[in-house]
């Protein structure tokens, strides 16, 4: 049974004409969980600072927004097997993300990055008023290699370049384990250009589709490399297409899905709403090797399962909350002011 033939009888979240519909809610369900861990941590850090006398515990999901220091983990882990005590979260997230990347495509960026989701809603925005614009390619291919330009220096500088006591001394220093509350003082107090480069992000967002996620997010292009190897892909059917082109339309990543046979583009975020807006029963259709079709909604069901497993496990045995109490971190709050960020130069060793 096709998309187009799902039948009406059928839950919502089984009927694959609703994909699109069942990802804003996902996505809307992830974001507003966000929202609400990071006004918990923002509690947290007015107790930690001395602003505020009722303690509110410090919600573990806030480092998830510490992408470097879960990349600087993830060495220790892989060659020692030494879990992160200091932020486990971030680490639990960013290997839920690259197994997700391994086996259901960019799923994690389709279907639970908050900043995907919000760069989904400015994109709906911009369709509605008519003021969305692609590059050309002599403008889009360039831009679009400064992601990976910028996954090759993080990749040089922390995972080849620094050894492995380098890294474990940074992850017990005073600066990792608030890093979190120098991140959102980064949000609340930020500088000029800081808050320049913020609105320029947003305002080209409105024009330029997903322009963070196309062009400068790092683990988004580590995600795209992985997702090669994922068994999951978009076949499309040459015989019964009829080039409407409404699924390079409706593409978050602006694939070119009416030149190819299998979708395998690193830009695949895996959200499945080509095939749900395709006209032609059966012509887009979500493909694993050995099967020419399989339910749409088996992708959204890995992405979503594989992530919770993360989760349960982590939680079973003990790395979900942080080591660090939160009695020191208070105390290391005190010198948030005084706490410069490390230079460029601390992380190279001649």
């Amino acid at each position: 049974m096709s998309a187009m033939q799902t039948d009406k009888n059928t839950p919502f979240f089984f009927d694959e004409n609703n994909i699109r519909h069942m990802r804003t809610v996902v996505q809307s369900g992830f974001a507003v969980f966000c929202l609400w861990g990071g006004y918990r941590f923002y509690l947290f850090y007015l107790w930690g600072v001395g602003r505020s006398e009722a303690f509110v515990s410090r919600p573990p999901m806030v480092e998830a927004f510490l992408p470097i220091s879960a990349l600087m983990a993830l060495k220790p882990f892989v060659l020692s097997g030494v879990f992160d005590p200091v932020h486990p979260v971030g680490l639990t997230i960013f290997m839920a993300a690259l197994t997700i990347g391994l086996l259901a495509r960019k799923g994690f960026c389709g279907w639970i990055c908050p900043v995907g989701f919000t760069s989904n809603q400015l994109e709906k925005f911009s369709k509605k008023i008519n003021i969305l614009w692609m590059p050309p390619a002599w403008v889009d291919y360039p831009l679009m290699s400064l992601k990976y330009l910028l996954l090759a220096f993080f990749t040089y500088i922390i995972l080849l370049k620094m050894p492995l006591e380098q890294i474990e001394s940074f992850q017990k220093s005073p600066y990792n384990m608030i890093a979190d509350a120098k991140l959102l003082l980064f949000f609340l107090n930020p500088s000029g250009l800081a808050l320049g480069v913020m609105i320029f992000l947003v305002l080209i967002s409105f024009v330029i589709r997903n322009f963070w996620c196309r062009y400068l997010c790092p683990y988004g292009a580590l995600l795209g490399i992985l997702s090669f190897a994922s068994p999951m892909k978009i076949k499309r059917d040459m015989q019964t297409c009829i080039d409407c082109k409404k699924c390079e339309k409706t593409c978050p990543g602006s694939i070119r899905i009416t030149r190819k046979t299998t979708v395998r583009s690193a830009d695949c975020i895996g959200c499945g709403e080509c095939a749900a807006v395709c006209p032609v029963d059966d012509c887009l259709t979500l493909a694993v090797p050995g099967r020419r079709r399989v339910p749409l909604y088996l992708l959204p069901a890995a992405v979503l399962g594989i992530f919770f497993l993360f989760w349960l496990l982590a939680v079973a045995t003990g790395h979900w909350h942080t080591a660090v109490p939160s009695e020191v971190v208070k105390e290391l709050y005190q010198t948030l002011a005084n706490l410069p960020h490390p230079s460029l130069s601390e992380f190279f060793i001649a």
